[in-house]
């Protein structure tokens, strides 16, 4: 069949979380099956696709950025177009829409975190009409899983089991650009699931804006734990989820940590402050104390279990012994890895209308402090692993050094170690080696492999 995309080259570059990328392995997936071509570079591209995250103001400046600079990059030799075509999606596409195009006026598509089955047509009318094509919706009428999707790596898989989210936490985007909770049916996650293992995947990573409250739009109640009862029985390797949200977090969940063979022993727990005040005014519904007990509990169940979090600095009003509430909660727990971000404006949020005179400068330097501690601990538990040997999922070449393999142990750690003589970096992806660890830095272990 024809298709005006066959031959054509495509590139997606994606911004943000775990669902973006998800949402562009379906847009290349979508692509690829009516004969577009996925290349790798602006340069090579004939259609340029921004998926967008809105979650920090950085990612506005990095998008106009890119999009402003397209236009010193002339079309490849042999194009069919006379022009690139450039399409934004993702959540500044369903937040911004046709503003977008007065912005920068030389882009193509703008479409919305809900119609991502509808950008071939879009590109197909800016190809043959011209102008601006945009459609933004403000909600979908089902759980998107019918679309195609080509995956970055064929043993790893993403896999939807809710989008949006109806926490509101009062600094975030996410609930007017993704929209309302909504869970997709257990029946269809399952079958999902097996077909993935039946194919190789090894790792099956479950999304959501907040995993922890899969079905109670479906069920009445939460049935997460449930969820992860009937993947692990589908035989798949590795299990993970993300994102986790404290307040949901129940003791169920918390006990298949110790129980479920696949379930990895790591979990992202996002507590954004260890200050109380600060909490409430996040609108959060947790406090400091809450989120120690679940942490006690965690590692009751799991001992071993590896823990990340995020952490907003400078939120409206924070005081110096709201800042050290957290540092003490940071210094408490030892996490493996902290995200850390100094909190960024996004008009449309309650937050956004908060008084806030904290100098720029004192909120850089909580921040440096902060970074400080985080590095202390994220080293101290890596050299909880050094001399053990440990299963490594390997993704390929190490970024560093082409003559290792990178990968990632149980606990989410990237590990790096020497490809054995014969291998190669792309035979041995996607296998699992064992990698007795001999250096272990702030944020990668590295060992050498053994039978």
């Amino acid at each position: 069949m024809q298709t005006p995309f066959m031959n054509m080259t495509f590139c997606v570059r994606t911004f943000g979380c775990q669902m973006n990328k998800h949402d562009s392995e379906r847009i290349a997936g979508m692509l690829e099956g009516l004969g577009g071509l996925m290349v790798d570079t602006v340069e090579e591209a004939d259609i340029l696709i921004y998926m967008t995250c809105c979650v920090r103001e950085a990612a506005d400046t990095r998008l106009y950025g890119q999009v402003a600079s397209l236009k010193n990059i002339p079309v490849r030799t042999g194009s069919p177009l006379s022009k690139r075509i450039v399409a934004v999606g993702g959540c500044i596409g369903q937040r911004d829409g046709d503003e977008l195009t007065k912005k920068l006026p030389h882009l193509d598509v703008v479409f919305g975190t809900h119609n991502l089955s509808s950008l071939p047509h879009l590109l197909q009318a800016a190809i043959e009409e011209g102008g601006h094509q945009v459609e933004v919706l403000d909600a979908s009428a089902s759980f998107p899983t019918e679309l195609p999707t080509s995956r970055e790596h064929s043993w790893a898989a993403w896999l939807p089991i809710t989008i949006g989210c109806n926490n509101f936490c009062t600094y975030c985007i996410v609930p007017y650009v993704r929209g309302r909770e909504k869970s997709r049916p257990i029946e269809d996650i399952v079958s999902e699931a097996e077909r993935y293992v039946a194919a190789g995947v090894k790792e099956i990573t479950l999304l959501g804006q907040n995993v922890n409250s899969y079905g109670r739009d479906l069920y009445g109640s939460p049935r997460f734990a449930q969820i992860l009862k009937a993947l692990d029985e589908t035989g798949v390797e590795r299990l993970r989820f993300a994102t986790s949200h404290p307040k949901d977090l129940s003791d169920e969940v918390i006990a298949q940590f110790g129980t479920l063979r696949s379930l990895m022993p790591a979990l992202h727990l996002p507590a954004q402050s260890g200050s109380d005040r600060i909490l409430q005014l996040m609108n959060r519904r947790y406090t400091s104390a809450h989120y120690r007990q679940l942490v006690s509990k965690l590692r009751d169940a799991c001992p071993d279990i590896a823990l990340s979090t995020d952490i907003i600095v400078g939120f409206p009003g924070e005081t110096e012994k709201d800042f050290m509430d957290t540092a003490r909660l940071i210094d408490e727990i030892g996490y493996h890895q902290v995200f850390t971000f100094i909190y960024s404006k996004r008009e449309g949020t309650p937050a956004a209308s908060m008084e806030d005179n904290t100098p720029h400068d004192v909120i850089q330097k909580r921040f440096d402090r902060l970074v400080d501690i985080v590095q202390a601990h994220a080293f101290e538990k890596n050299q909880l692993d050094l001399g053990a040997t440990i299963p490594v999922l390997v993704e390929g070449s190490s970024k560093r050094d082409e003559l290792l393999i990178a990968g990632k142990s149980p606990k989410n750690q990237t590990v790096h170690a020497p490809v054995p003589a014969g291998k190669t970096p792309e035979q041995l992806a996607g296998s699992i080696v064992n990698v007795r660890v001999n250096e272990a830095k702030t944020w990668y272990l590295a060992g050498e492999i053994v039978e």
